[in-house]
């Protein structure tokens, strides 16, 4: 099987001074300067243009970024896929035994969001359960199957901050959720899976497997951990997903949250209506959004 081929470092999504949507390479010394640059109104982009956003290729062109916009949509996106339970201390934080492969659920597609929109929180899941998950995502750049772990990088066209809002009384509560607990209904309501502006290669930080990853609730620390806490790796759940499976370009793997989500503690502290989420990964940039009670 043939490699996803990409020369960029970042790449954003953005929309230049005549209202255009385009892709491009930030130009940035560091992605901590991204916010301030876009507040800014300096924020310049290398223009990459192509029919779809895993068929790119660079020009010489360069823009000002009048409004950065969504990286991935919907429509970008077969299926985003989950991997939970793998961080060590978060499998501790919830009484459990790591479990001996990746456990997968899925979001639907409908459930990508923008890094800074408003999320919808649909009626049945606005009771005191409400709760977020700071994740590490993958984007697969190509189609594959059957991926061999020594090969996994070659397919994965970068990473991206996400959180995976989640609604545990349709998780764990037996009342609702029967006697065994389910993820797919309970995190895969619309816009639950808002995704970070910018797209990062493995050529500027590898499998991410050495990322501080925090999550504020309010600008309140909640999660502080760094991704090496990571129970299986991105190569690990690249190999794993794909055996008997087709990844398809576009799909999202989230590669689970780590400890500090309001499930683990003594008093939860859920999310209410009106609370901003920010879910900041090094060297990727953050999604923050606040959640709206519908």
């Amino acid at each position: 099987m043939a490699s996803f081929t990409t020369t960029f470092e970042r790449l954003i999504r953005f929309q230049d001074e005549a209202g255009q949507p385009r892709y491009g390479e930030p130009v940035l010394s560091s992605i901590h300067d991204l916010d301030e640059a876009v507040s800014q109104g300096t924020l310049e982009a290398t223009v990459w243009e192509g029919s779809n956003i895993f068929s790119l290729a660079p020009t010489t062109q360069i823009l000002s970024v009048k409004k950065l916009l969504p990286i991935l949509t919907a429509e970008d996106v077969p299926l985003v896929k989950c991997v939970g339970l793998n961080y060590m201390k978060h499998i501790q934080e919830g009484g459990r035994k790591p479990p001996p492969y990746p456990s997968i659920f899925i979001k639907p597609r409908t459930s990508v969001a923008g890094f800074n929109e408003d999320i919808p929180i649909p009626k049945l899941a606005q009771d005191d359960q409400l709760d977020y998950e700071g994740e590490l995502c993958i984007v697969i750049g190509k189609t594959g199957k059957d991926i061999p772990k020594n090969e996994a990088l070659q397919y994965i066209a970068g990473f991206v901050s996400s959180n995976d809002v989640s609604a545990r009384k349709w998780q764990r509560d037996p009342a609702f959720a029967g006697g065994v607990p389910q993820w797919c209904f309970s995190k895969g309501f619309d816009r639950f899976a808002p995704l970070g502006p910018v797209l990062v290669s493995p050529k500027l930080v590898g499998n991410a497997g050495n990322l501080r990853l925090q999550t504020f609730v309010n600008g309140e620390l909640r999660q502080d951990t760094n991704t090496s806490d990571l129970l299986f790796n991105t190569e690990d759940i690249v190999a794993f997903v794909s055996q008997g499976t087709t990844l398809e370009a576009g799909t999202v793997i989230m590669t689970g949250t780590p400890a500090g989500v309001a499930m683990g503690m003594k008093e939860p502290k859920w999310l209410k209506d009106g609370d901003v989420v920010e879910v900041r990964i090094e060297q990727l940039g953050s999604v923050k959004n606040r959640m709206s009670f519908q």
